[in-house]
């Protein structure tokens, strides 16, 4: 998982119906010498009704709480969380419904695969967990939880290292950018981030991720290590014996995941160069818009960042990144509007008549999350025991994977 729009969502489809068959009793036969006759007719058996068909759809997210969340990690993932949390119960045409749970973490493991600050990773992690609140997503609906809170993620992480093979890795576009950067120092880690990544997934048994097209990779990766654990581990009698001993279906131990690319608001670009995601670990804090910011920095950044010398606003030119960047932001701050409702707004602006207007936009879109998220901070006991509760839901459905996964692998019982 990485900062986002990284984004991590997996799905789960359970199929959980059951039929009840109807049985109708037989008249009784006539006999030759006897003729029965009865003065009441008893009711007919009607068929029992169909208990309904339901399945279970498990959403599964997270992002790196290195730095402060930005613009780009809300609009790109957790405001997307809130609308999958909220969304209603789904009928098909054969008559299932489809029912959604929500896992949200904050995946402080992938966030020291980079060098960091021990004193500073606790706060930054709660600090992540209580803008999740603040942004909307309600423990009432989702489970919010800390990752290294959930010891499956480490175990599995260390499982599927011992199966994926050194040239898969070395494939890894991310891992060459940010290896560039810490030159000899980077870390094992950062190496097999993408197998952390793929166990975050397949522990929740995926079968659809949202991800950003820059974490698309890290997603073949996990398809990948699906059907190479698949086909070394759960195939044959002796799995099935190893299953039956456990207790445990012999179906293969993971779903292979498909990407869902989240198109809208998936990708916030830098203040200073449209080009580039905004990004938390660029050394210039003016190139993003962090989400408690105060309003005068807010004003400030979108005053001072970069935009072109031609005339007018538009959407869609490449040669123009900026122009896209800064409209896309004003766009996804104002829900409701279109970019033809926002292009008959600006169409006559310069940038010094869009910019005071794109900042109070932002301004008043950042003002409620940021009060909220000063509330839940004045609160640390109600924190605590939404992470305790999320890690608690986690951890049942993630053991069970990973005792699968044990079992897969021949290890000895306890």
């Amino acid at each position: 998982m990485h900062t986002k729009s990284t984004v991590r969502m997996v799905v789960l489809a359970i199929t959980l119906s059951s039929f009840s068959r109807a049985f109708v009793a037989r008249p009784l036969a006539r006999r030759t010498s006897v003729r029965v006759f009865s003065a009441a007719t008893e009711p007919e058996t009607k068929p029992a009704p169909e208990k309904p068909k339901i399945r279970t759809s498990r959403i599964l997210s997270g992002v790196q709480p290195t730095g402060s969340l930005h613009l780009g990690n809300y609009l790109g993932a957790i405001r997307q969380w809130v609308e999958f949390q909220d969304a209603d119960p789904v009928v098909d045409e054969e008559g299932t419904t489809t029912i959604t749970e929500n896992f949200f973490c904050v995946v402080d493991l992938h966030a020291i695969t980079m060098p960091h600050e021990p004193k500073d990773l606790a706060e930054s992690t709660k600090a992540s967990a209580a803008l999740y609140l603040a942004a909307g997503i309600d423990p009432v609906k989702s489970k919010v939880f800390v990752q290294s809170h959930v010891p499956a993620h480490s175990e599995l992480a260390w499982l599927l290292n011992c199966i994926t093979p050194m040239n898969w890795l070395e494939r890894m576009i991310q891992f060459k950018d940010k290896a560039k950067k810490q030159g000899e120092a980077v870390g094992v880690g950062l190496f097999t981030y993408p197998v952390l990544m793929a166990a975050d997934i397949l522990l929740y048994q995926a079968d659809q991720v949202p991800v950003g097209e820059d974490q698309r990779q890290h997603l073949e990766l996990a398809r990948d290590v699906v059907r190479r654990f698949n086909d070394q581990f759960c195939k044959g009698n002796p799995y099935k014996k190893r299953c039956k001993a456990a207790g445990i279906p012999s179906r293969p131990v993971f779903l292979e995941p498909n990407p869902m690319i989240v198109e809208t608001g998936a990708r916030v670009m830098s203040l200073t160069d449209g080009s580039s995601k905004m990004s938390k670990s660029d050394a210039n804090d003016g190139s993003r818009i962090n989400v408690l910011d105060p309003p005068k920095v807010i004003r400030d950044k979108i005053k001072k960042c970069k935009t072109d010398e031609w005339r007018g606003l538009e959407w869609g030119n490449p040669e123009r990144p900026e122009a896209s960047n800064l409209l896309n932001i004003y766009l996804a701050v104002q829900p409701g509007r279109t970019k033809e409702d926002i292009m008959e707004e600006v169409k006559e602006m310069s940038w010094g008549d869009f910019k005071p207007v794109l900042a109070e936009a932002v301004v008043a879109h950042l003002e409620p999350i940021q009060k909220r998220y000063a509330e839940v901070r004045e609160d640390d006991e109600y924190l605590d025991r939404v992470l305790r509760e999320g890690a608690d839901a986690a951890n049942a459905i993630a053991s069970r994977t990973v005792h699968a996964t044990r079992v897969a692998m021949g290890f000895a019982p306890l």
